[in-house]
């Protein structure tokens, strides 16, 4: 019977630079928030201000603008129709606030335009949310009861892969709302060259953030692929 301490083997070297390259990516997006969330915008326009100018511009006027507590919890909830901005980006009339808002406000145009790649996000998500949470007490009960357990070990990796799945979809979603954002704070004029140049720099360290979820989401398959390869 393989032990659940087998799991640990060499192979999780495979996992060595996915984490450093998410440790590096959490450092980039901290620093650059850190930087241009102290640098005021010429126009004074807030976060809040910012996302209305840009879905009335856009067209959008079913989308609501709301503030919630906590530090970079801003998302787009598209059951609800409404961009939640957190406290620090809502008010603040700082590059990075703008350009956060921005970007979630890219998410709910995506949503209005249909935008292919986020419905397919939103098609694989209830799979993938099971497979989040029961791939691994799935994998480790296969590994458990040796051969006898190899459909637990196999259909858990399956349900990761649904998993895997979701976090490659999601960066086009994510780097297309940063684009959207860009362009629309440059064709309404609300920042000068030098400030969008910031929120490039805030929105691609955000990007890494993603890039690197991905990464470690396709190392960790491989990883439980060559798990059950050996195995078997």
């Amino acid at each position: 019977m393989m032990m659940p301490g087998m799991y640990f083997g060499p192979d999780i070297l495979l996992m060595i630079p996915a984490i450093i390259f998410s440790l590096w990516a959490q450092w980039a997006v901290k620093s650059a928030y850190a930087k241009y969330s102290k640098i005021g915008t010429g126009s004074r326009m807030t976060g809040a201000a910012a996302a209305r100018a840009i879905l009335d511009s856009a067209g959008v006027h079913n989308v609501e603008i709301g503030a919630i507590p906590g530090e970079m919890t801003d998302h787009y909830d598209p059951t609800k129709k409404i961009v939640n901005l957190s406290e620090g980006v809502y008010g603040s009339d700082s590059i990075a606030a703008v350009g956060i808002a921005a970007h979630e406000v890219g998410h709910a145009i995506q949503d209005a335009h249909q935008y292919a790649p986020m419905k397919l996000r939103h098609l694989i998500y209830p799979i993938s949310s099971i497979g989040s949470t029961l791939s691994f007490p799935l994998i480790l009960a296969g590994l458990v009861f040796g051969h006898s357990g190899g459909w637990l070990l196999h259909l858990g990796i399956y349900l990761f892969a649904a998993a895997v799945a979701f976090t490659i979809v999601t960066l086009p979603v994510e780097f297309n709302a940063s684009s959207r954002a860009v362009q629309a704070l440059a064709k309404g004029g609300y920042l000068t060259a030098d400030e969008l140049n910031g929120v490039r720099k805030v929105l691609r360290a955000a990007a890494l953030t993603y890039v690197a979820a991905a990464a470690a989401a396709v190392l960790q398959l491989l990883r439980l692929l060559l798990i059950a390869r050996g195995r078997d």
